[in-house]
Parts: structure tokens; sequence; C-alpha cells
């Protein structure tokens, strides 16, 4: 196994029933993140089944329209599509309610809404709590509405700040999806800390798909994953296997087998970022659903 993954097979001892029946259990329902480049429906559609959930995301370089095109087809074709609409790509009132309603006729019932990479807002929302207030009744068409949590610090926002947009955004929300982190203690530690402040959310836990390794270091680095990155490059033998490797979550996974298992940590499933790796992050999910249902 690559990146110093330890495969997911409860015969090895480190995992027991309840913690093998508990991954199983989430992994079997899976949410996958994309990015709306080309050629990826096609991988979609060849590679993952229509109960899958698929997120897409957006970016200020491809514009939401890219978002948006992709969702209403895979939508279609009877895939769960849930586009990120990133509260700064959205130019003002109006234009948020044709999209939404754009999206509702699309057949589209699940959002997520973070804030968004741009440095500049297109508009009057610079973050996802003011584009939340102002869905208004319109965003009781949606089943599902998610919000970003971090398991770390943000590169660009305090944690203060993160904390307080937490709370702003609860009652608008229904879940928390939070961004990629490579510790489980790290993560654990989170998830205590937003229930100890009263927020009972379920929590998709963000974790990065089969990705190549250089890729995946490349990308943690650009998007602030400062102690994510240090803690792979300084545990022993990782990082010559980062090198030249895939990284494929299976380590962590099993790591976080205690906090999947609490009741009270409220963790709705594992949220998994393929950045366009679809074909190698299903089969490894479907070998782990495997392995751990024996």
């Amino acid at each position: 196994m690559g990146s110093g993954a330890v495969p997911l097979d409860p015969r090895s001892g480190d995992l027991s029933g309840s913690s093998s029946r508990a991954l199983a259990e989430v992994l079997s329902r899976p949410r996958l993140e994309v990015l709306p480049f080309d050629g990826i429906e096609e991988e979609v559609r060849a590679n993952l089944a229509t109960d899958a959930r698929v997120t897409v995301t957006a970016s200020p370089r491809k514009g939401l329209e890219a978002t948006l095109a992709l969702s209403e087809r895979l939508a279609r074709a009877g895939y769960t599509a849930v586009p990120h609409l990133s509260a700064r790509l959205v130019r003002d009132r109006a234009h948020l309610e044709e999209v939404l309603v754009r999206l509702r006729d699309a057949g589209v019932r699940e959002l997520f809404v973070p804030a968004g990479d741009a440095t500049a807002a297109a508009g009057e929302f610079a973050g996802a709590a003011e584009l939340l207030e102002a869905m208004g009744p319109l965003r009781a068409d949606f089943d599902e509405v998610g919000i970003t949590g971090y398991p770390e610090s943000h590169h660009l926002i305090s944690d203060p700040d993160t904390i307080r947009a937490m709370f702003e955004k609860e009652p608008m929300a229904t879940c928390i999806v939070s961004q990629i982190c490579f510790d489980a203690g790290t993560i654990r530690a989170w998830i205590e800390a937003v229930r100890e402040r009263g927020t009972s959310l379920p929590i998709w836990i963000g974790l990065p798909g089969v990705v190549n390794s250089r890729k995946l270091m490349r990308i943690s680095m650009k998007i602030g994953l400062g102690r994510s990155a240090r803690f792979l490059g300084h545990n022993r033998g990782w990082v010559p296997r980062l090198l030249t490797r895939q990284f494929k979550p299976d380590r962590l996974v099993r790591e976080l087998a205690p906090v999947v298992e609490d009741p009270q940590a409220g963790v709705a499933g594992f949220h998994l970022y393929t950045f366009n790796e679809v074909a190698r992050t299903e089969r490894w999910r479907r070998h782990a659903v495997e392995q751990l249902r024996g």
C-alpha cells in the first residue's frame, strides 16, 4: 500500500468488530468532491453509481458557471449533485435567486456554501453567513446546506473569526464539512471543541482520496495546511513515500475509528477530496468496504 497505508482489514486485529462495522457504514455512503474540469463528467459517470453524492467545487478561475452546469448535468443523470455556492462569486441578491431557482429546477437539493477563495468579493457577499441569510425562504427548497469547518487554523482567517462564523451560520445550515487534515488527533480535538461550544450539526470529515502524493503536498501547502503538511514531513518513512507514491487514506481512516463510533461526535461520514482521481479513489473505497465487512 502506498504512502504508509495500512490495509483496512479487520482480520489484522487492530480494529474491533464494532469499529469495522462503523467504518464500513460511513464508507458505504460515498461523498466525493470533484473539480469542474474537462472530462470529469465522463469520469464520474464511468466510475460512480448514481447513489453517490458528488460535490462540485467552485473557483475564481473557472467561475461559478462551470460549477452550476456540471451540477445540473449530474443531477439530471441521477446523482445527488452538491454544488459549491461560493459566496464571493455571487454578485447580488438577484443573481443568488437566479442561481437557486436554476439549481432547484434541475433537481439539485443539496448545497455547500463556503466563503470561497476569491481575494475580493464579486458583489455584496463577503462571506457564507451573509449569503445564507440572503437565501431567505428559498433555503427551504434544499434538503441539505453544508458549511465549512477547519480542524486546523485557516491560512487567511483567524481562529476567533472562524468560530464566530460557525455560530452565525449554524442556524441556517444542516451539516459541517471539514477541510482536509492528515492528523487524526487534530481532527478528534477539533470535533470535541465544536461540540463543547454547543454546535450539534452532523460533521463530514474531509479526507484526501487516492491522490498523487506530490500533487497532494503541493495543494496542501497552497491552501495553508501547514501543520498537516509538517505532520507528514516529520514522521519517519513519510518523506520518500510522498515523493514517489500515491497517498491512500487507510491509516488515517483506521485512526479515526474511535471518533466515528462515538455517537457524541456526530460524524455523518467521510468527505473524500478526489482532486479528480475519481476512479482510483472509488476503487479504494469499494475495496475498503469489502475488507471491513469481511
